[in-house]
C-alpha cells in the first residue's frame, strides 16, 4: 500500500528513530534501534508493531511474537520442539518469587540488556512498545505507550497510572521452572531465566493472570494464530536453560505447529 513517496517517508522515519536512540543512549538497547526519548516510535513501522517470528529471533531481543505460518517454518518449529527433554512435574515445595531475585532487577549477568541502567520491565516495554513517552528527565521509565498484544490480537493504550493493564509474562512460568528443575539451580541462573528477554513478553494483564503457572497442555494464548510461535518460544527457553517439560506439554507444543 502506498507509492514511492510513502516508502521514502517510512525510510526517513526509521532513520530518525535510530538516530534518536543513538543520541539518548541506554546501554545495549540502542543496538536494536528502539526509540529512546520523547514520543518516539518503539519499533520500525507496522511489521515491528506486530512482532518478529521466534524462529528469526532466537535471543528474544526483537519485538513481540509474530505468527509462524509457512509449511517450511512450521516443520522447522517441530524440529526445534522435538529437541526438548521431558520429565514428570515435581512438587512446588519451597517455591517463592524471591528465589529468582528481586523482580525486574537490572543486576543480572549474561542476558541481553542486563546491567544497562534500566530495569527489566522497562526494557521489555521499550522493546515492544510504540509511541513511547518517558518520565521527564529519564530515558528508561516508560509512562505511556501503545503496544500490540499477540496473545489477544488487541492493540492496547497503556499508561503507568494503570500499570497492571500490561503485565510481563514469563513464557516459561517461574513456578513451572521450579517444578521442572530450577529448584536445584544457582541463584544467578534463576535470576537469568527471570530476566531474560527470551522468556519475557508484555501482554494484556488479565490474560496473563489467567495463565498462572500452566504449561502449554493446559494454557495457550487465546489468539490461535500465535500458538505455534508461543510453543516455539517455550521450547527456545527450555533448550537454552536445559529445562525439561512434561510429556503432555511437549505433545501440546508439537500439535500447535502441525
Amino acid at each position: 500500500m502506498g507509492g514511492r513517496g510513502t516508502r521514502a517517508v517510512a525510510v526517513v522515519s526509521v532513520a530518525a528513530a535510530v538516530l534518536t536512540g543513538a543520541l539518548a543512549g541506554c546501554g545495549p538497547m540502542d543496538d536494536i534501534g528502539l526509540g529512546q526519548s520523547g514520543a518516539a516510535d518503539g519499533g520500525a513501522g507496522k511489521g515491528a508493531a506486530l512482532g518478529v517470528s521466534p524462529l528469526k529471533n532466537p535471543d528474544g531481543t526483537g519485538p513481540g511474537l509474530a505468527p509462524i505460518t509457512t509449511t517450511g517454518d512450521r516443520a522447522e518449529a517441530r524440529k526445534l520442539i522435538d529437541k526438548v527433554r521431558t520429565k514428570g512435574r515435581g512438587p512446588k515445595t519451597g517455591y517463592s518469587r524471591d528465589k529468582f531475585g528481586y523482580a525486574w532487577a537490572d543486576s543480572v549477568d549474561d542476558v541481553p540488556w542486563g546491567r544497562n541502567g534500566c530495569d527489566t520491565r522497562n526494557d521489555m516495554l521499550k522493546r515492544d512498545g510504540r509511541k513511547i513517552e518517558y518520565r521527564q528527565g529519564s530515558n528508561c521509565v516508560v509512562i505511556s505507550m501503545t503496544i500490540y498484544d499477540p496473545y489477544t490480537g488487541k492493540t492496547l493504550d497503556w499508561t503507568k497510572q494503570h500499570a497492571a493493564k500490561v503485565q510481563i509474562d514469563h513464557l516459561v512460568p517461574l513456578s513451572y521452572s521450579w517444578q521442572m528443575g530450577s529448584s536445584r539451580w544457582s541463584e544467578s541462573k534463576r535470576k537469568q531465566i527471570a530476566n531474560d528477554p527470551l522468556n519475557l513478553l508484555p501482554v494484556d494483564g488479565s490474560t496473563n493472570a489467567s495463565k498462572g503457572d500452566a504449561g502449554p497442555a493446559t494454557w495457550l494464548p487465546p489468539q490461535r494464530s500465535i500458538r505455534c510461535s508461543y510453543a516455539v518460544r517455550f521450547a527456545q527457553v527450555s533448550l537454552k536453560y536445559d529445562l525439561p517439560v512434561t510429556t503432555a506439554d511437549k505433545a501440546a507444543m508439537l500439535e500447535q505447529c502441525a
